[in-house]
């Protein structure tokens, strides 16, 4: 949680230096030219923020925080942390060397995937493969579930945000119709200004929070459901000598 803040800090600093820079910029081209031209300072921060109104408002700081989510997911849901290689190497050891007693305090306090699964399995050899094979699809279907609840939030994002995006637009259009209403059909354009702005920049703000949040969702499950996978062949892998007719283990481990 308190990564996730320090990332949305992060990120709502770089928009604003970003927007503060082109601020600048469009102020120092503006210094060259007569007062006529002093609009051009706040036209990005106008269209892209003021005209959008608090719908706009509200779908940048999903965007900032999407992107907090973005980011921790990309840090937290990796190989490293679910599928770690000095852990299978360490597990592999171990199961050559039959120390199965060391094996279980060894994944007991490892927070891997892959020991959380081998640990969940072993702890049922008293009662047989079968159960050790129970035991290791259902750790595994536990932590996968775990894992896919987690990311679903971006997949909540990317699915609402356009609606959010639509919702303005459908309202900054009756803005523009009521105008045309009330100037009796003939409307001065600066004052469909307001109507246009809501429709069009509501829906880019809204597309903007949407494709990210929908291509990091597709990228991380593709993710999770890889190295499941090939969790799941580990731990099947390292319980297999406890199959009736495998390899017996000693009574030294």
């Amino acid at each position: 949680m308190r990564r996730s803040i320090l990332m949305s800090i992060v990120l709502t600093a770089v928009v604003v230096l970003w927007f503060a820079g082109v601020a600048t910029a469009q102020e120092a081209g503006a210094g060259a030219k007569d007062s006529g031209g002093a609009g051009g300072v706040t036209t990005y921060l106008d269209w892209f923020f003021i005209k959008g109104g608090p719908i706009a408002w509200l779908l940048i700081a999903v965007d900032i925080a999407s992107w907090a989510v973005i980011i921790e997911h990309l840090v937290t849901i990796r190989r490293l942390n679910i599928l770690p290689e000095p852990v299978k190497a360490q597990i592999g050891d171990m199961v050559e060397a039959r120390q199965y007693k060391e094996m279980i305090e060894y994944a007991s306090t490892d927070p891997s995937f892959l020991a959380y699964v081998v640990h969940q399995s072993l702890s049922e050899a008293s009662h047989g493969y079968a159960a050790m094979e129970r035991a290791m699809e259902e750790a595994a279907e536990e932590r996968t579930a775990k894992l896919l609840r987690k990311i679903e939030l971006l997949n909540v994002i990317g699915n609402v945000s356009p609606m959010m995006g639509l919702l303005g637009t459908v309202y900054g259009m009756i803005d523009v119709f009521s105008t045309i209403v009330d100037a009796g059909g003939m409307p001065d354009p600066a004052g469909l200004a307001g109507g246009v702005g809501i429709a069009l920049v509501t829906t880019f703000w809204g597309l903007i929070v949407a494709i990210p949040a929908l291509a990091v969702y597709a990228f991380m499950r593709n993710r999770i459901d890889s190295l499941s996978s090939e969790v799941m062949m580990v731990a099947q892998e390292t319980i297999s000598t406890f199959r009736p007719g495998g390899k017996k283990k000693s009574n030294g481990g």
